[in-house]
């Protein structure tokens, strides 16, 4: 790589793992290669990016029986609202020391091998880190805060947090910090569930009001991460400007068990999705998602029932225990879905907007960028995605179940 410039490393990184990045965190996730991708409906105004689309939130009531010569029924429409939703920005930020671009033009291969480890290493956390969003309720919330101590805060959960990660203590109603902010996670009890972070020691409230969050993912009320599978099943949230609470065709099914944990049976299952069909969503139900967990509760109950357990591969070449409902719809194991429960997706009826795939940003023409006052310089990737269904009720959640 002789006479190596700005333009020659940009073209390299561009032309070997551009492409193969775009592919591979496509592909290695489950939710967000499951569900279709489309740029059908995205635009660009003065603000950002945003995807316009119609969904449905009412019946025609022009329907109606009468005698001979009677008047005919009041005519009706189908009711509905356009969406324009923005578009949210996921981001995947690397650095390289100029002890390392040195070895572009003296040292080529040692260059690209480093250069790898480094987009190996954003790929996979990128990666994860979306399919973490992907199946989320939108907010960012990571855990929810228990108990605070020296340095130290409980979580309920710890499913999404890792040593080195760097995070805030925010009220979930407002954003507002509580005590701790830019902290890093130094240690993590797996069985006690105490979160050790850096820093002064803060006062976290511990009444379950507050959570831990990604820095700045939540701010002032705002989340500025992707609408997931949780929110979009869920019937006590709004999305894309509809209250479920006033427009009751916008309410996805929800089976739970007040907050008490009860076995899996198939005939809740059976339960979930007819209720489904019932409530209007109709009888596309395409995929079952769920925690390894309680993937585990269902192979059980198979394994009872003296039933075949063997995966089987459906469309699209995935592979999943099949539920039978009329026809076999797979149930599909994700690591990032929270425990205890399912959902149940009429993917027919939900899609993935963006308007390209991950991209290097490089506004500028280059890739890297000098950090100004270190011998390093920065890149990152980037997307502009979205999550969006026109008819919620095809979806449908079901809580509470004891794991396997």
């Amino acid at each position: 790589m002789a006479q190596a410039s700005m333009t020659t490393i940009t073209a390299l990184l561009k032309e070997l793992y551009e492409g193969r990045l775009q592919n591979q965190m496509e592909n290695e996730k489950v939710v967000s290669k499951r569900i279709e991708s489309t740029s059908r409906g995205v635009t660009e105004t003065v603000g950002g990016k945003y995807v316009d689309f119609p969904i449905k939130v009412g019946r025609n009531s022009g329907v109606g029986s009468r005698f001979e010569n009677e008047a005919l029924p009041t005519a009706g429409s189908q009711r509905y609202n356009e969406v324009h939703v923005p578009l949210t920005t996921s981001y995947g930020v690397f650095r390289v020391t100029g002890h390392m671009m040195e070895l572009a033009e003296t040292n080529a291969q040692a260059f690209a091998s480093g250069m790898q480890e480094e987009m190996d290493g954003l790929k996979e956390d990128s990666a994860y880190d979306y399919e973490r969003q992907s199946v989320g309720t939108g907010t960012g919330l990571l855990a929810t805060v228990t108990a605070d101590g020296a340095n130290t805060v409980t979580v309920d959960n710890i499913q999404y947090l890792f040593v080195g990660m760097v995070i805030d203590a925010r009220v979930k109603v407002t954003g507002a910090i509580s005590g701790a902010d830019s902290r890093e996670i130094t240690a993590i009890n797996k069985v006690t569930r105490v979160v050790t972070y850096s820093g002064a020691d803060a006062a976290v409230v511990a009444d379950g009001t507050v959570g831990l969050y990604r820095e700045d993912n939540f701010v002032g009320a705002n989340a500025r991460e992707l609408s997931g599978i949780e929110k979009i099943a869920d019937d006590a949230t709004l999305f894309h400007n509809v209250d479920p609470a006033t427009e009751p065709v916008w309410q996805p099914s929800i089976l739970a068990n007040a907050g008490t944990n009860r076995p899996l049976a198939e005939g809740l299952m059976i339960q979930l999705v007819d209720d489904i069909r019932v409530n209007g969503g109709g009888n596309d139900v395409s995929v079952i998602f769920t925690g390894l967990g309680v993937r585990r509760a269902y192979f059980d109950l198979l394994v009872q029932q003296r039933r075949q357990v063997n995966t089987k591969e459906f469309a699209g070449g995935f592979t999943g225990l099949p539920f039978n409902h009329g026809k076999e719809i797979p149930i599909v194991d994700c690591l990032s879905l929270l425990p205890n429960r399912m959902i149940a997706l009429s993917e027919s009826k939900i899609k993935r907007y963006r308007n390209q795939d991950w991209h290097f940003g490089r506004g500028d023409g280059t890739i890297l960028k000098w950090v100004s006052g270190f011998d390093a310089y920065q890149g990152f990737l980037k997307i502009h995605s979205e999550y969006g269904t026109n008819q919620r009720n095809a979806h449908g959640t079901l809580k509470d179940l004891i794991e396997g």
